[in-house]
């Protein structure tokens, strides 16, 4: 209500006030802005207060101040005459007609799109009515014009007639379309009432309400599946209900009052009552009309019969089963107790229904119990306290959800938690998203200190699931109180919901501690790059100074993408080690050798600074390689800049520069069996055997001489590889010898050394056609076992156990006595005798 004081003078203002259904006052304020045409609710419960200028002022439902906008710019010099809020499948719209008499519509206020319509020919100042009507999804305007009737779309202003309206009628006066947009009443100067569909294509019928008055509402009265729509229109003090048929019923007025149209009926709403006006539910007549002989009629009675421990009840029962509707008769009661408004009659009704579902065997209980919970949570909402009277059937069109938003939004929090808990709602969609609200809420008390809020919160709100806590605190970020927000986000599981909102709060050192907590890299890397962009430089290193793994993600991201960020972090650090591995990986970087050498050289001075001396000798030694390599490609043409050691090596000796590959070998003292091995493979490969010879009487091989046999054998000479068996030490012999295809060689080898394996490794090798040979090894293993001398010794060329090596003599007999075992002469101490065992295994020194 927007009310003026009873004395008015220029310091008074007047005052919105804003109620519940049941007359309890919610909020009310002094309106400060300008005057108001007219006062609408949305579908979301926000209040809309249309001003003159075309302002229009958004309110929640406790007077909270939201938001604006305009309905046009040239609404402001030509002033709005008339206002209606109307809802349509888009939301809420409003619609003006202006002082130019020209219509201005939005058919969705949260999507605001304005649509100026034609002009209505002959039309100066305000209409005498007109209503909205939403058909086939296009909104539309009619419009009343004196004797004339316009519709008003988009483009066109178009004349219309409607059909069977009698030519005494007279001009129309006032209008209403029914809530579902479906009909349309036309009220003339003489008193007659046109009812027919909203797009003016037929006609219901026309009464004569005897009343020439303009009536001050009209407002359609209907049912979903009603079969007696009707019309109700209001006076001063007289209330008339025109139906379809010409009858009307007439209600006096005591008081004034107001009409809301709603989906199954008219509420009237009066100074110190309100009423529901509606056509009977048909199954209420058929059980409470006189002399009803309807099954739910003779449950309901039956059941009466019944508390009154009367025969009569077996009576009724038995009528109800002889017609066999006795379930009927059940559904009837339950639908009807859906449809009545008091405690009692919903009791009685129910428990005859509970009465008569006893008797039957196959009766699905389901529509029973679910119009009982509906019915318990309908009549918590009546309270006057709750200030909600939903029919049953505004009920099922809002859907439980909804209900639960409309008492959510009036901070009815206990009740909607109780209906989630009672109706078994999932928290995600019941309890928990109660509490989330409830804690949004909590957060905007100004007369609670933060610690204490955050203490409520958590205390209430504890593990729900569906509830985020950094949803809460982004609500008490909104409202100012940083703080609050802060403690919050404490009680918040997740990093990633928690770093976001303290970046937007510019706590950014802790919004990098919880990303570093968090273990997520991806995190850390975001809340990096936003420290990057939002601190200067030396702020920055120094803030990830403080968190090692941000530093170190940091460097990584770095080296991939902004070498010359991490030298400057290396710079700001004084990690010299850092900063010569630096140089060095740039040093690869350049193209020039001159550039190159200048990176290694600033590596190298680094190196030293750290104390490094190992990285600066190798630094140093890469210079006078590269430097090495470049005079050979000038001389040469040899293609070795940017090579290693090694391979610059390898690439002289195949060029036959053998004097300059050994003076890189005494230049970087390269290791000799490296180089011995390096350039026996180049003299193989290039097939100089005789260098190869050669090379080989230098000096004593440091790799032995097996690996001049298994060289020339892989580059497939077998001649000369067969000359460096016989330098091969006694170990290697059989392997030498097997090399080279010498079977032979290799059994006598074996045979001598009398080792067991390399003798059973030549048969292995032995063909069908090396009878001999098979027979030589295998009686030379048979004596070697029968005097005890076959032993194995180490080979690890053949695989044997390297662990074990002996050559086996005498054992048991001291020297210079007689073996007992041995039919030959004694052996003295002249005789050898050698054992070897792992020192491991014994725990002495070997013998």
């Amino acid at each position: 209500l927007l009310s003026s004081p009873l004395r008015c003078s220029p310091s008074t203002r007047p005052k919105l006030e804003i109620y519940s259904a049941s007359g309890v006052s919610i909020t009310s304020f002094p309106w400060k802005s300008g005057p108001v045409v007219h006062l609408g609710w949305s579908v979301s419960d926000e209040l809309l207060c249309v001003q003159e200028d075309g302002t229009v002022l958004i309110y929640d439902l406790f007077g909270s101040f939201k938001r604006h906008f305009s309905m046009g710019q040239e609404v402001v010099q030509s002033q709005v005459l008339e206002a209606k809020v109307f809802h349509s499948p888009y939301g809420t719209g409003i619609a003006i007609v202006t002082g130019s008499s020209r219509f201005t519509l939005a058919t969705n206020i949260d999507d605001l799109k304005l649509r100026r319509l034609p002009e209505v020919p002959g039309l100066q100042g305000k209409p005498s009515c007109w209503v909205v009507l939403t058909q086939d999804r296009q909104t539309k305007v009619l419009v009343s014009c004196g004797p004339e009737l316009y519709v008003l779309d988009n483009t066109s202003c178009t004349a219309v007639y409607p059909p069977g309206l009698s030519p005494q009628a007279g001009s129309i006066v006032h209008m209403a379309v029914s809530f579902s947009y479906k009909y349309l009443a036309l009220f003339t100067d003489t008193g007659h009432l046109w009812t027919g569909f909203s797009n003016l294509q037929e006609r219901h019928g026309e009464v004569d309400t005897k009343q020439t008055a303009t009536p001050k509402q009209m407002v359609w009265c209907r049912r979903p599946r009603s079969q007696q729509p009707s019309v109700v229109l209001m006076w001063d003090r007289l209330l008339l209900v025109v139906g379809a048929c010409s009858d009307t019923i007439q209600f006096p007025m005591e008081d004034q009052s107001v009409l809301v149209g709603e989906l199954d009926g008219v509420r009237i709403i009066g100074s110190i009552s309100q009423e529901l006006l509606q056509e009977v539910p048909l199954v209420c007549q058929d059980i409470f009309k006189i002399a009803s002989m309807a099954p739910g009629a003779l449950l309901l009675e039956a059941h009466r019969e019944y508390e009154k421990s009367s025969q009569k009840a077996d009576e009724y029962l038995r009528e109800i089963k002889e017609q066999n509707v006795l379930g009927d008769a059940v559904q009837q009661c339950v639908e009807a107790a859906a449809q009545e408004h008091d405690p009692e009659t919903q009791k009685a009704l129910m428990r005859a229904a509970s009465f008569g579902k006893c008797f039957l065997t196959e009766f699905s209980p389901d529509q029973f119990v679910t119009t009982c919970r509906e019915l318990r949570v309908l009549n918590a909402v009546r309270e006057s306290s709750v200030g909600m009277p939903l029919t049953h059937t505004q009920f099922k069109q809002m859907t439980l959800q909804v209900l639960i938003d409309r008492l959510v939004y009036r901070q009815f929090y206990p009740l909607a938690i109780e209906i989630c808990r009672y109706l078994k709602i999932p928290d995600y969609q019941g309890v928990s998203r109660v509490l989330k609200h409830w804690a949004s809420c909590k957060v905007q008390q100004k007369d609670l200190t933060d610690e204490a809020i955050a203490r409520a919160v958590c205390a209430k709100v504890g593990d729900s699931p569906g509830v985020s806590y950094s949803d809460i605190a982004a609500r008490a970020y909104e409202c100012g109180r940083t703080e609050l927000a802060i403690k919050l986000l404490d009680f918040e599981a997740r990093s990633g919901e928690q770093v976001p909102l303290l970046l937007k709060m510019k706590r950014s050192q802790l919004a990098l501690s919880k990303a570093v907590e968090s273990g997520d890299t991806d995190l850390v890397y975001t809340v990096v790059t936003y420290l990057k962009n939002e601190m200067n430089r030396g702020d920055f290193f120094m803030t990830l100074r403080n968190q090692p793994v941000a530093l170190s993600l940091y460097r990584q991201f770095c080296k991939l993408q902004e070498p010359q960020t991490l030298k400057d972090l290396y710079n700001q650090d004084d990690d010299h080690q850092e900063l010569g591995n630096f140089y060095v990986s740039a040093s690869y970087r350049e193209k020039r050798l001159e550039g190159r050498l200048a990176q290694l050289q600033s590596a190298v001075d680094e190196y030293n600074k750290a104390k490094n001396d190992f990285s600066a000798k190798a630094t140093e030694d890469e210079m006078r390689l590269l430097r090495f390599q470049r005079k050979l490609d000038d001389e040469k043409g040899a293609g070795l800049l940017g090579l290693s050691l090694q391979a610059t090596m390898e690439a002289l000796m195949s060029l036959g520069l053998h004097k300059q590959s050994e003076q890189l070998y005494r230049d970087f003292r390269v290791p000799d069996k490296r180089y011995w091995w390096l350039k026996l493979k180049s003299l193989a490969e290039k097939e100089q055997w005789e260098e190869l010879e050669k090379f080989s009487k230098s000096k004593k091989s440091p790799i032995g001489y097996l690996a001049f046999v298994e060289v020339c054998m892989k580059n497939n000479n077998r001649y000369e590889a067969k000359k460096y068996v016989s330098k091969v030490t006694p170990e290697q012999k059989v392997k030498a010898h097997l090399a080279v295809g010498d079977l032979e060689g290799a059994a006598d080898a074996a045979i001598e050394r009398r080792n067991d394996l390399e003798m059973g490794a030549v048969l292995s090798r032995c063909s069908a056609s090396d009878v001999l040979l098979m027979d030589k090894l295998n009686r030379a293993r048979a004596s070697a076992a029968k005097n005890g001398d076959l032993v194995p010794v180490s080979n690890p060329d053949l695989g044997s156990d390297p662990g074990f090596y002996y050559l086996r003599g005498r054992v048991g007999a001291e020297p210079g006595s007689a073996d007992p075992t041995e039919d030959g002469p004694p052996r003295g101490s002249a005789a050898k005798s050698e054992i070897c065992i792992r020192n491991s295994l014994v725990g002495a020194p070997a013998q």
